[in-house]
């Protein structure tokens, strides 16, 4: 929350885009100057209004990524976020090309620094100054910038725990001075946890942090949370508690649609829980007065569904998508605000994730499908992350049709319905991939193995990648190889292999 004192000393309670307004004329009288004082004294009561009511943060914010080799341009994606009814934007760095298309729209903006900038300008409040300096000040005046977050989920990447991890508050604390000397302090500076910073979270009152970051991350990062009234950034996902149990969690329950008998009741706190998402949420509240910060605001910095995945990756379709993210906006926009029961009537920013199914995103083939748009600009259901439009004035949506556990066998093979299948170098070099892998991936497809026929780049990539993905994806392996590879319900040693190209070349870069 601001307080301005505008030209014509008009004051101002400004909260996002929603303002509650003083008067003025064109110069503060001795009256005037009364009434501001007036005005200002009873700034608390005037907060506490705006957050029962919902505050700025009613119309649902997009996560807009780029990932992907067929995305539309900067300006069009800007038309297309204001479109769907979106008041906010993230974006997961500071490029001025995307700064630049934001310029004089209404959007609440959020921007990042990478991730491995974290060391240098944690140790270095030149180089925070700097950052600054180049990504946020020129695009102050005309861009809406309300959010910066320092790192994208750093905490759950344990191979830096020593190399960035203890920098992070440091940086966090840099960025801040950087935009305080630039009188940007308006701008809240945090960071993105996803819920694996907890150790805890069920029951939602049972919320504990992890050991290895409770004291020497999370402690400190929440002091300074509070001082600046800045917000604790979750990343928030119904759709994988679900799929981890879907026997033991309601879909309905996940989805926002579940009735009364769904209800849970967490015997430590004596509230009741009618949606997944409150009770992850809670669990972080619980976390965070653990400690000692039970005022700390809590912000979404992604949730969302998956619209498609792969063939094993249940519940990921446009059915349940839509209903998920329709609701979520409903929600966000009713007034009184509904918060959680943990923090009831509490108004949060809440971003959804994301704008687009982005291709180049590796990991499962969820990953690639998040977007409300497709590449093409085209929505993939009907939305308007508004709120304003009763969900039952929607037309039908297409039947969800993997709510259930996958069962059958699947192989994961070349992708020959990809451009890029027919390059034979991209080919061969994620054959070389997964063959580099030891356990003898792919010893059956060397010269003399018992599957060397038919010696074509095709077969021998359709044989590497299963072989790998089989090996390997209990461990995290994936059946995407930078976009090559498809999963199949056909036995790849019966599918037709249209590109005759040598495998030879392959195994010159395989070890032997």
């Amino acid at each position: 929350m601001r307080l301005l004192l505008l030209e014509h000393a008009r004051v101002s309670y400004d909260v996002g885009e929603e303002r509650v307004s003083g008067w003025g004329g064109e110069r503060a009288t001795s009256v005037g100057c009364f009434a501001w004082m007036e005005e200002l004294n009873n700034v608390q009561k005037w907060r506490s209004v705006l957050r029962t009511k919902g505050g700025s943060f009613a119309r649902l914010g997009v996560d807009y990524g780029t990932l992907g080799d067929d995305l539309p341009s900067h300006v069009r994606s800007v038309e297309l976020i204001r479109s769907i009814g979106a008041g906010a934007v993230k974006i997961y760095d500071a490029n001025p090309a995307i700064l630049r298309a934001l310029a004089g729209t209404r959007l609440r903006v959020s921007i990042m620094v990478p991730n491995d900038l974290i060391p240098s300008i944690g140790t270095n409040a030149s180089m925070a100054d700097a950052w600054v300096a180049t990504y946020v000040a020129p695009f102050a005046g005309a861009v809406r910038i309300r959010y910066l977050l320092v790192g994208n989920e750093i905490l759950s990447y344990r191979d830096i725990a020593n190399s960035t991890w203890p920098f992070l508050v440091p940086a966090i604390v840099n960025v801040r001075r950087a935009l305080v000397a630039r009188s940007l302090r308006d701008v809240k500076v945090g960071t993105t946890l996803a819920m694996d910073a907890l150790s805890v979270s069920y029951p939602p009152s049972a919320g504990k942090f992890r050991a290895d970051i409770a004291d020497s991350v999370m402690r400190p990062m929440l002091q300074f949370l509070r001082k600046t009234r800045s917000f604790y950034f979750v990343d928030a996902y119904p759709y994988f508690a679900w799929a981890g149990e879907p026997t033991a969690i309601n879909l309905d329950y996940a989805l926002f649609a579940a009735n009364s008998s769904l209800n849970y009741f967490d015997p430590g706190s004596k509230l009741t829980y009618t949606n997944l998402l409150d009770q992850m949420l809670d669990a972080v509240a619980a976390a965070m007065s653990r400690l000692g910060f039970r005022d700390v605001r809590i912000a979404i910095a992604e949730t969302g569904w998956p619209n498609g995945g792969d063939l094993d990756q249940i519940g990921a379709n446009i059915h349940n998508a839509a209903i998920y993210n329709r609701n979520l906006a409903r929600r966000l926009a009713a007034r009184p605000a509904v918060g959680t029961p943990a923090r009831p009537g509490e108004a949060m920013p809440v971003f959804i994730f994301s704008l687009y199914n982005e291709n180049q995103k590796p990991g499962p083939g969820t990953e690639r499908h998040w977007g409300l748009l497709y590449p093409n600009g085209k929505r993939i259901y009907p939305i308007d992350l508004s709120g304003r439009r009763p969900v039952e004035s929607y037309p039908p949506l297409p039947p969800a049709e993997n709510n259930e556990p996958y069962k059958g066998k699947l192989w994961c093979v070349l992708d020959c319905g990809r451009r890029r299948a027919a390059n034979a170098t991209a080919v061969g070099e994620a054959v070389a991939y997964a063959c580099g892998q030891g356990n003898g991936t792919c010893d059956a497809i060397r010269h003399g193995g018992a599957c060397y026929y038919p010696n074509t780049l095709a077969a021998h990539a359709n044989y590497a990648f299963n072989a790998y993905w089989q090996q390997f994806r209990r461990g995290g392996g994936t059946c995407f190889f930078d976009g090559l590879a498809v999963q199949t319900k056909k036995d790849p040693s019966k599918l037709p292999h249209p590109l005759h190209f040598t495998a030879l070349l392959v195994f010159d870069v395989m070890p032997h």
